[in-house]
C-alpha cells in the first residue's frame, strides 16, 4: 500500500472527516499557529511563526527567488488579484537591493589600490 493511501485510510473513520465530508482533518488557523509556535520553541527559533509568515516565506524564498513566474505563485497562493502577489515580489526586490548595496560598499573606489581589489581585512601589500 502506498504511503498516500495509508494516510487516507488512517482517517477514513475520523469523526471530523465524516462530518465534513473530507479525506483529511483540517486544523484551524489558530491550531496551526499553535503547532508552529511549538515547533519554533523546540527548534530554538526566536521568531513568532504563523501561517501568514509561512505563506510569505514560501512565496518569496521558495518560489519567486527560484524563478517561478509570479502568475503561477499567485495561483498557488489562490490570490484573486495578482497585485496581492506583486507585494511579495516588491519585498523580494527590496531584499535584493539591500544585498547588492553591500557589494557596492565592498567594491567601492576605496577598495581599489594599484588596480587590485582590496577585500575587507586584507593587507594592502598582499597581491
Amino acid at each position: 500500500m502506498s504511503i498516500s493511501v495509508a494516510i487516507i485510510d488512517k482517517y477514513k473513520d475520523d469523526l471530523y472527516c465524516q462530518k465534513h465530508g473530507v479525506l483529511l482533518p483540517l486544523p484551524s488557523n489558530q491550531k496551526m499557529n499553535a503547532y508552529l509556535k511549538e515547533i519554533a520553541d523546540q527548534c530554538g527559533i526566536n521568531k513568532n511563526l504563523s501561517t501568514h509568515i509561512a505563506r510569505h516565506t514560501f512565496a518569496t524564498t521558495v518560489t519567486l527567488a527560484n524563478g517561478i513566474p509570479i502568475e503561477i505563485v499567485s495561483k498557488m497562493l489562490r490570490h484573486s488579484n495578482i497585485t496581492t502577489t506583486e507585494i511579495y515580489a516588491r519585498i523580494l526586490n527590496a531584499s535584493i537591493d539591500k544585498e547588492m548595496s553591500k557589494l557596492d560598499e565592498l567594491y567601492s573606489a576605496d577598495s581599489f589600490q594599484d588596480g587590485i581589489i582590496k577585500l575587507p581585512g586584507q593587507d594592502s601589500n598582499v597581491h
